[in-house]
């Protein structure tokens, strides 16, 4: 079986996009799904997101299998790059759109100048809700240590709805990315694993951030990572409730705001359109 696609990227966290609206259940499998990621015998991505009808109330329902086969409950780079890709299914007929996801609705707005502001909802700051048991399940995780690769980290841990251990370093571009990364990932006290993001605070409103992603690696940018970044970095007096993330693939605006909800604003970019084989 064929099945058309368009790839998209998000600061370089590029994705393959499929329509799968007339359908209740994926399309592809996590298998079909792990064979259309790899970058030398497939179409070569960090994750494939089906665009599925709607769910209470909703307009669409995102769901992503990552390049490993695993399935995340968000992705911010990928909801934005999904929000440009349902919007021209739909004719560009609107601009704000409510999506169900594993993490619960999320609403990405194209804005004039091409962008897309997301709301990405209320960052979860207990333990239990991570999880981790780096702390007791009613405690929050802030600048704890954590033993990784044979030395003491101080870690802050935030769900976006998915798992974020975040590492404030005086040179983010210095960390051994691929060697600790994995570490981070499958250590013991995270029971489904994490998402793993060193920080360099170059000011208060500038962030730089390297990231391994859970179920995918070292990538270009993530966008629940930026935003976990920021509310890390506002936990431990290191920034500001607004700053700016640069990550390898550019860069992206986040927002702590008075409501309490994380709000990130970036682009999203078609690249090419295929057809696969779901094999």
């Amino acid at each position: 079986m064929t099945i058309e696609f368009v790839k998209y990227h998000g600061l370089g966290n590029d994705f393959i996009l499929v329509d799968n609206r007339h359908g209740s259940e994926p399309c592809i499998t996590p298998e079909q799904a792990v064979k259309w990621c790899d970058r030398h015998f497939g179409v070569g991505a960090d994750g494939v997101i089906l665009a599925l009808p709607g769910q209470d109330g909703t307009d669409y329902t995102m769901r992503i299998f990552n390049s490993d086969g695993s399935e995340p409950e968000m992705c911010g780079n990928g909801i934005r790059c999904m929000a440009k890709f349902v919007a021209n299914l739909d004719g560009y007929t609107q601009t704000v759109y409510r999506i169900h996801t594993l993490a619960g609705v999320i609403t990405p707005e194209l804005t004039a100048d091409g962008q897309v502001r997301v709301d990405m909802g209320l960052p979860r700051l207990l333990a239990a809700d991570i999880p981790t048991t780096l702390a007791a399940p009613d405690q929050k995780v802030i600048n704890q240590p954590l033993e990784v690769a044979g030395q003491s980290w101080s870690v802050t841990c935030v769900s976006m709805g998915n798992p974020h251990c975040i590492t404030f370093v005086e040179d983010a571009a210095a960390i051994p990315l691929e060697a600790i990364g994995p570490q981070f990932e499958h250590h013991a006290v995270f029971p489904q694993r994490t998402n793993a993001e060193f920080i360099q605070v170059v000011r208060a409103n500038y962030l730089k951030m390297r990231v391994w992603e859970r179920g995918a690696g070292i990538t270009l940018a993530c966008g629940t990572g930026a935003c976990a970044a920021l509310v890390a970095g506002v936990l431990n007096d290191l920034c500001e409730r607004r700053a700016t993330v640069e990550l390898p693939g550019g860069c992206l605006e986040i927002e702590w705001a008075d409501d309490q909800r994380l709000y990130m604003t970036g682009p999203a970019t078609q690249v090419f359109g295929g057809a696969a084989e779901a094999i």
